[in-house]
């Protein structure tokens, strides 16, 4: 069942199109991972999925109701979590995450309880005394407290210790298997790796990939060391084989995940001792897409 759609989602800025025709497709249980580097659209597309910004033509749908038309239905439905949380100052963080709570009509006291211990949150003090990472607990805390059908999180672990990070992932996971559905924009790769389901890669406004880890690894290349009886002729000759360098007794080079086949045959008729193979990341994935486009960064990516 699907849960989330937008076909053919185009929002305009003057005559700057941040969202170009952006088709995406959550289903129930299903964890979507939406990364892209800053500026790719990102931000824009979740501020149209959570009513903030009307789209300029598209459309997006939630719970087949419609995004911009129907926000105050879906929001009793959905836990936004954004990558940098603004709280009231002179409430405490409990207090905050009690007004979340009543507000969505939930009103689990056990859970709340168990979150704010595994997050190490103090929901004793005022949120003006809270750290970046201490805001980033109350909202998480808040949504997974929640009953929500879809999690929309934006950056979510920001600011978070890794500890933090791993707790997150757990509650993530055990959203899925409560059936919950999740749509998450991390810079954290081996988040969206470890998380996900389905990935979109945006770029420019512009869906450029999607589907499962599994069908995107012919995007990447393989990492491998090979070392043999005899020198491997002709390596640099065949297609797909990239950044041969020499290590120690061996050779260390990239493959194409479609050429992969004809170039082990290649290397094997000169007796392997020795092969290591390191499997693609989407670290890698992601760098493929944009290397050479100047929008690629060594850290990785960012919101809008």
């Amino acid at each position: 069942m699907t849960i989330l759609r937008t076909t053919d989602l185009t929002k305009k800025f003057g005559n700057f199109k941040a969202l170009d025709g952006v088709n995406m497709e959550v289903n129930e249980g299903e964890i979507y991972g939406f990364i892209g580097p800053n500026g790719a659209g990102k931000s824009t597309t979740i501020r149209v999925l959570l009513g903030v910004l009307k789209a300029t033509e598209g459309e997006a749908k939630i719970f087949g109701l419609d995004a911009w038309k129907d926000a105050v239905e879906i929001h009793k439905r959905v836990a936004y979590v954004p990558g940098d949380v603004n709280l009231w100052p002179n409430l405490t963080g409990g207090e905050v995450i009690d007004l979340f709570m009543k507000l969505r009509g939930t009103t689990n006291k056990n859970r709340r309880e168990e979150l704010i211990e595994l997050f190490k949150l103090d929901p004793t003090k005022k949120c003006r005394t809270y750290s970046k990472g201490n805001r980033q607990k109350v909202a998480l805390v808040a949504a997974f407290a929640s009953d929500a059908d879809l999690y929309i999180f934006d950056e979510p672990t920001s600011g978070l210790d890794p500890l933090m990070e791993n707790i997150f992932q757990n509650r993530v996971n055990e959203a899925k298997r409560e059936g919950k559905s999740v749509l998450l924009s991390s810079h954290i790769l081996s988040e969206v790796e470890k998380l996900c389901d389905k990935v979109g890669i945006i770029r420019e406004g512009r869906i450029i990939e999607t589907g499962t880890l599994k069908e995107l690894r012919h995007l990447t290349r393989t990492q491998l060391l090979v070392e043999t009886k005899q020198p491997i002729l002709s390596l640099n000759e065949l297609k797909g084989v990239y950044d041969i360098e020499k290590k120690g007794e061996g050779l260390s080079f990239q493959v194409d995940g479609e050429e992969l086949d004809s170039v082990m045959k290649h290397v094997s008729q000169f007796g392997l001792i020795k092969l290591e193979s390191s499997p693609p990341t989407l670290e890698d994935l992601f760098m493929r897409h944009y290397e050479g486009s100047g929008t690629a960064s060594n850290n990785g990516v960012g919101g809008v």
